[in-house]
């Protein structure tokens, strides 16, 4: 997919801000149905931005929206080259290939999401035939908790080998998004272009729902043959705000081992729920006197704050190895009774 200027993203959310306005709250809340979260939430916020409208901006944009429509039918009847034909034709070849370029960007591949509602057991009877770099580029494409169930049932040494392939992937070549496609027997419509799958953060996160049982095997495996990005991994699985997790006793323990100054300073860019349990955690008089310590800091880069937090975390995880606190890793059985 082609990839869009910030200021081509921000003249499309505006159209659609716009298009939204113009056919109503009744049609608009249908569409709302088909989004996600985070577009209604992006969506909703250029909604009340928007004040003075031109009417020709309002007549233009739902001019492109009723000539989109019209392309993406000519390509269902036809084809791209029959579209092609026919917008050259209707409104000149620079305006027709304007509405091509966005109808192809928006049958772009959306990941294998016709996959999200297979059940694992069937899925994990396809899989477990594939050769690991087909598990990796299907796992990537999973939600952390379908993946993490996946990945539980693999072999150990599979599960090593798929998530060090996940974490190494970066661009997939059309024609392995093709071979792949085969595969699956499926009809997910590939672009032209690489596209990104895997990575680092979806390993994490794949991980970080697999539980301890094998996370620790799965991290020392990757770890003999690449040390380097087993420690880029474990860094992200459990980030500062993830604090908010632990019980009572784990935080204190934390707590003894954390310096005060490096504390506050922590706790100067974390959300407030995580900021009140550490600080119900400590002494009313050791509570005031961080309290005091944020207040007097004055701002400070986040780049600072962002490593002493990592320095909490590095205990953290030293303290889950030795024993002596225990971190949930969301999907896991065996928890604590």
């Amino acid at each position: 997919m082609p990839r869009l200027t910030v200021k081509e993203r921000l003249s499309n959310l505006r159209k659609a801000a716009i298009f939204m306005i113009s056919i109503g709250p009744e049609a608009a809340a249908q569409i709302y149905k088909h989004l996600s979260e985070q577009d209604i939430e992006k969506l909703s916020g250029e909604i009340a931005r928007l004040e003075n409208v031109a009417a020709s901006e309002l007549s233009n944009v739902n001019d492109e929206f009723h000539n989109m429509i019209l392309a993406q039918q000519y390509i269902s009847a036809g084809g791209l080259n029959y579209a092609q034909d026919i917008l050259v034709t209707a409104l000149g070849e620079k305006k027709a290939m304007e509405i091509i370029k966005r109808v192809q960007m928006t049958l772009e591949v959306k990941g294998f999401s016709v996959l999200e509602d297979v059940d694992v057991t069937q899925l994990l009877a396809f899989l477990q035939k594939e050769h690991p770099q087909t598990i990796a580029l299907v796992l990537s494409q999973l939600t952390p908790i379908q993946a993490a169930n996946v990945l539980a049932e693999l072999s150990p040494n599979i599960q090593i080998d798929v998530m060090h392939r996940i974490a190494r992937m970066e661009r997939v070549t059309p024609e392995t998004l093709n071979a792949v496609e085969k595969v699956l027997e499926s009809h997910i419509d590939f672009t032209q272009a690489t596209s990104k799958f895997g990575g680092v953060k979806p390993a994490a996160e794949i991980l970080n729902m697999v539980g301890q049982r094998f996370e620790k095997n799965i991290l020392s495996g990757i770890s003999k043959e690449d040390a380097e990005l087993a420690g880029e991994i474990k860094n992200l699985m459990f980030v500062f705000e993830d604090m908010i997790k632990l019980d009572d006793r784990s935080i204190q323990k934390v707590l003894k081992e954390v310096d005060n100054k490096e504390l506050a300073m922590a706790l100067k860019a974390c959300s407030n729920e995580l900021k009140d349990k550490i600080l119900r955690n400590m002494s009313k008089r050791a509570s005031e006197m961080i309290q005091e310590e944020i207040e007097y800091m004055g701002p400070v880069r986040l780049r600072e704050v962002e490593t002493v937090q990592q320095h909490v975390v590095d205990i953290i995880r030293r303290l889950e190895e030795e024993g002596e606190i225990y971190v949930s890793a969301g999907s896991e059985e065996d928890t604590l009774v």
